[in-house]
């Protein structure tokens, strides 16, 4: 099955307390992309980018898996650009300078081959402008994926609000559950949200795991411990790329699945962090995701 995802191509400045990196190839489809394509191929990209990008790195996405029919170019524009530093602990950042560019003036428009898509992930933009996706679907998706962020909480409730009622999954991180249903505790904040709409509730807790609420069933999924995290930018949307991806390889939406996607997903968020950007998943094999994935399995098997 294929997997048609939604968000930015982006350049970024990266500050951590391991160095920094200057206009590394980045943005949410960016990271989306490049864990998805190991699983669901094709993984068909909606975006757009200034003439400025790197075509290198967009040729390789494209021998990785990746559609790159609905990413549309301004040949005379500039990309998306995001910098940020983070602080000591890794776990606070902050925002150092943000140039929406061409992105300031997206209207996605879906190619034909993409209106009947059956796996659906919406990165992190405007809601208005994930809604537009959803209403250009030709076909009702088996699963619509969606992720936000308090930015869009603060300035477009509403908006956000008629999303959710659209979609069958939400990847939101602790903070922004807390926010969006106005509960300290997450298992009233996923009763809240749930009834927002969406039927699959996923809550990203970074490097304590995450939980995953289907109905009446929970599963706590684990983090895995790693000796260094360089660079954390990307993990989220990389966490969405592997879920989706293995989602859409296996086109099974059981809670069973459900709990093995979200491991998966985890897996290629922990390769990610070990470098800045992307680098980490230049080179990235079957072999070192099956081994990650078995750190994983090691990490929740309990025998009695």
């Amino acid at each position: 099955m294929s997997l048609l995802s939604i968000g930015t191509i982006a350049y970024d400045d990266v500050f951590t307390p391991y160095g920094e990196v200057r206009m590394i190839e980045a943005g949410s489809c960016t990271y989306i992309a490049m864990a998805a394509t190991h699983f669901a191929q094709p993984v068909q990209l909606v975006s757009i980018i200034g003439g400025d990008y790197n075509q290198a790195f967009l040729e390789d996405l494209k021998k990785r898996g990746a559609d790159l029919e609905g990413v549309e170019v301004v040949p005379d524009g500039k990309s998306f650009f995001w910098a940020g530093r983070y602080h000591d602990d890794m776990m606070g950042r902050d925002t150092l300078e943000t140039q929406l560019n061409v992105l300031a003036d997206f209207n996605p428009t879906l190619p034909a081959s993409y209106r009947n898509t059956d796996y659906v992930m919406l990165g992190n933009l405007s809601p208005q402008v994930q809604m537009q996706v959803i209403d250009q679907m030709e076909s009702k998706p088996k699963l619509i994926a969606l992720d936000t962020m308090n930015f869009w909480m603060d300035i477009a409730m509403e908006e956000l609000k008629a999303v959710l009622k659209r979609i069958d999954v939400l990847v939101i991180n602790d903070e922004e559950a807390r926010q969006l249903s106005g509960e300290l505790s997450l298992l009233k904040a996923a009763a809240k949200i749930v009834d927002m709409g969406p039927r699959i509730l996923i809550i990203k807790k970074g490097e304590h795991g995450a939980l995953l609420f289907d109905g009446d069933k929970v599963f706590s999924a684990p983090a895995l411990l790693l000796p260094t995290v360089v660079d954390p930018t990307g993990a989220g949307d990389t966490f969405a790329g592997g879920l989706m991806g293995y989602l859409a390889a296996t086109d099974d939406t059981s809670f069973e699945n459900l709990k093995r996607a979200i491991i998966y997903g985890s897996a290629m968020a922990s390769f990610v962090v070990e470098d800045f950007g992307t680098r980490r998943m230049q080179n990235l094999d079957k072999a070192q995701i099956d081994a990650r994935i078995q750190q994983f399995v090691d990490l929740i098997e309990v025998k009695f």
